[in-house]
């Protein structure tokens, strides 16, 4: 039975010792996406704007995608990185989490604010993105579309283009880059959510529609005509 089993262990154990690593100087593409030693590299369990992503600060558009791209590149400075490889993405990347030193890089990036959790794939960051929305920490001082939001609005549509386009932003009008604070009502029945996309339009979202979990509500409504009565209008599912 013993001789069995160290068969066993002897067949699995370089199943289980085999984790890709990858290690070297890293190009920082964007705030969740570098090339370490030839390979493109997706950050595990965070999401950060898309480079040519807009935001809204303090009355004004603010280049937040441009800005996460600079904070992962302070992060990483000169150093070199780790890389353990979680993932294959369904764009042939390598999803892995990167660390410069004892750094882990995606827990910066969402403690910075500068990347949000990415809980459709993983929770391991989420108390991070607590603490920095908290403490209005990068993106959480701004109004700011959900990254993967801003990706599916844009993917294939007339504003901005998706990951790696060089298309210019349409900007939203600045009566809407302060948008009102997302309440809901005591009982808890109030699911709809308000949201200002990126073109500066008002669109809800209700429960099981597509989006609605990665939606970030901006005003939230017991009803459709409450939320039409408000000037938004109904997202259009494709």
């Amino acid at each position: 039975m013993l001789k069995h089993l160290f068969a066993i262990l002897f067949l699995i154990s370089p199943v289980a010792a085999s984790a890709q690593v990858i290690a070297g100087q890293a190009e920082i593409i964007d705030g969740d996406t570098l090339h370490v030693a030839g390979e493109r590299i997706r950050l595990h369990g965070i999401d950060a704007p898309e480079s040519q992503q807009q935001c809204q600060r303090a009355g004004a558009n603010w280049a937040c995608g441009e800005e996460s791209t600079r904070q992962l590149e302070a992060l990483v400075g000169e150093r070199s990185v780790r890389c353990e490889a979680r993932d294959v993405d369904r764009y042939g990347r390598t999803v892995a989490v990167c660390r410069a030193g004892s750094l882990d890089l995606g827990q910066a990036m969402v403690q910075t604010g500068m990347a949000v959790a990415f809980t459709r794939y993983s929770t391991d960051y989420v108390a991070d993105e607590q603490g920095a929305r908290a403490g209005t920490r990068g993106l959480w001082a701004s109004s700011f579309v959900n990254p993967s939001q801003y990706r599916a609005e844009n993917r294939g549509g007339g504003g901005a283009v998706a990951r790696g386009g060089n298309t210019a932003l349409r900007t939203a009008p600045t009566t809407n880059t302060r948008p009102a604070i997302a309440t809901r009502s005591p009982s808890g029945t109030c699911l709809i959510k308000g949201n200002i996309n990126r073109r500066g339009e008002y669109i809800y979202h209700m429960p099981g529609m597509p989006y609605y979990d990665v939606t970030r509500a901006e005003r939230m409504f017991c009803s459709e005509a409450e939320a039409q009565s408000a000037g938004f209008r109904r997202a259009i599912v494709r």
